[in-house]
């Protein structure tokens, strides 16, 4: 491979026999015929999906129902060479089932294809992923394509390390409005994409079904977190004197994913800021943690249920939900799979519960770069992956199989997804209320460690029952001390105008 000598010479793969015909005949196929045409001219043996995972415990039928054939054509050219192949070593953050699913994925990319080998290595959680790739950086010895957290991956774009993708797309003929536009905006910087969503998330409801009709409550969820405190007493049970079942539970830092640290409460906590009419920060890293209303915040949600008994901090919230320590959770949409499928009651799924401030609500997840620096004919390999494994067809496989959102409008709105929304309504909550979510505040995303530093102070309030008028402050300080490097790099890299592309 590394001997071999990739030469660029036509528009399609190998396998596509498009590859046979002149320019001109192709372009009046496709102007004759369009895209049908196209793929009745092209045939591999690899146009059947691969088998699904039997032994995984994952869904089969969804699995099927996502054949991966057709998102590969059209994609840009990089071999032609007969029995060459581009290597694409890719890193990703995903273990346990969700892993085995990334490499189901992978599995249908190559059985779709010859002409790439993509090289899947686990690498642990976002945060041990994104240290891995700063060592990497520094040792020059970097992976071709990875997967960052949306709080990862604006260092790197800081410093420079990721590959513009726009003309990728263009090439291809992907038409970037497919693409569901507040994911797909997130990545992107002055009209340039760098980050292209996967496995994105909003925050969600859940509440345990059965606790709620034994309470004689409405089969929804609360309209307002007021209401939810009106509600909250009916859901505790009593056991020898102590709490068997909370109302609610709140994560500590030790509740995320080994080497997540504090991601996670910082991340539920946002929403909770917004609603409360405050923000962690502003669009320029000014820092507003320390004003009233976040005070307010983390008075009203965090320190009130706990003095008033019916909420705990729990160092496993997934477990506390499923074991039924507690009647409801405010966790990631990503885990609405592993919940139906492991919890011993129906679950229910709702909105999030409305503030004083009226709705607020967050996006989160993880999304793929390439690096740059890499030969062309490897970024051209890597964004094959990218292309097909946020195709119409994947995402909806993805989605069915996690709970993330399809990154795809034409998925959201295609017949797998609609179906599968009458099937499982689960599943639309988090479709439904993303119109409404916005990416974190700034403070989160692009301070490095920005997370840890807010999930610490957050942490004292819930573990150390510390008032956040008194821990906000230092964390104001903690906050603009750390944006005030991030503010240079900032007009080093974009100029005097910090800018930050959000539709709504």
């Amino acid at each position: 491979m590394a001997d071999q000598v990739l030469k660029r010479e036509d528009t399609f793969p190998r396998w596509c026999h498009c590859a046979r015909m002149s320019r001109r005949q192709l372009l009046g196929l496709i102007a004759a015929q369009g895209t049908t045409a196209l793929l009745t001219a092209c045939h591999s043996t690899a146009m059947t999906p691969s088998k699904p995972v039997s032994s995984s415990g994952l869904n089969s039928q969804a699995m099927t129902a996502a054949p991966a054939a057709t998102v590969t054509l059209g994609m840009p050219a990089t071999i032609t060479q007969h029995g060459s192949k581009v290597t694409v070593v890719y890193w990703d953050a995903f273990g346990g089932e969700r892993g085995k699913l990334v490499q189901e994925i992978v599995q249908r990319f190559h059985a779709a294809q010859s002409d790439v080998e993509v090289v899947y290595q686990f690498q642990g959680s976002y945060d041990d992923t994104g240290q891995k790739l700063l060592q990497a950086i520094a040792a020059k010895q970097t992976p071709d394509l990875v997967l960052l957290a949306d709080n990862w991956w604006f260092r790197f774009y800081l410093n420079d390390v990721l590959q513009p993708l726009s003309s990728f797309f263009a090439q291809a003929g992907i038409d970037l409005q497919d693409y569901v536009g507040p994911l797909l905006n997130e990545g992107t910087r002055h009209g340039e994409v760098y980050w292209v969503p996967f496995a994105r998330s909003t925050p969600i409801f859940y509440y345990n079904k059965t606790a709620w009709q034994e309470a004689g409550l409405p089969d929804r969820g609360p309209e307002t977190w007021e209401e939810f405190a009106q509600w909250a007493p009916k859901l505790v049970q009593q056991r020898g004197g102590n709490v068997s079942r909370s109302a609610f539970a709140m994560p500590t830092g030790a509740g995320n994913t080994p080497g997540n640290l504090t991601s996670l409460i910082s991340w539920l906590f946002q929403p909770i800021v917004w609603q409360w009419g405050g923000r962690y920060s502003d669009e320029a890293l000014g820092i507003h943690i320390q004003e009233a209303p976040a005070i307010a915040a983390g008075q009203s949600f965090l320190l009130r249920p706990l003095s008033e008994g019916w909420a705990i901090p729990s160092g496993d919230i997934d477990a506390a939900f499923l074991n039924g320590g507690t009647a409801a959770v405010m966790q990631t949409t990503a885990n609405l799979a592993n919940y139906e499928r492991n919890a011993p009651f129906p679950v229910g799924t709702a909105k999030l519960p409305k503030g004083p401030a009226g709705f607020g609500c967050c996006t989160g997840g993880s999304g793929l770069a390439i690096l740059k620096g890499k030969p062309v004919e490897v970024q051209q390999a890597a964004f094959r992956y990218i292309a097909f494994a946020t195709s119409p067809e994947i995402t909806a496989f993805w989605s069915q199989n996690t709970g993330y959102m399809p990154v795809r409008r034409s998925a959201v709105e295609g017949t797998l997804m609609t179906q599968f929304y009458q099937q499982r309504p689960n599943f639309r909550t988090a479709v439904e209320q993303l119109p409404q979510a916005r990416q974190c505040d700034p403070a989160r995303e692009w301070i490095p460690n920005g997370f840890d530093i807010i999930g610490r102070g957050l942490e004292r309030v819930l573990t150390q029952r510390e008032d956040p008028v008194s821990v906000f402050p230092a964390l104001g300080q903690q906050l603009t001390e750390a944006a005030s490097s991030i503010i240079a790099q900032l007009k080093q890299r974009e100029g005097d105008t910090v800018q930050r592309i959000r539709i709504l």
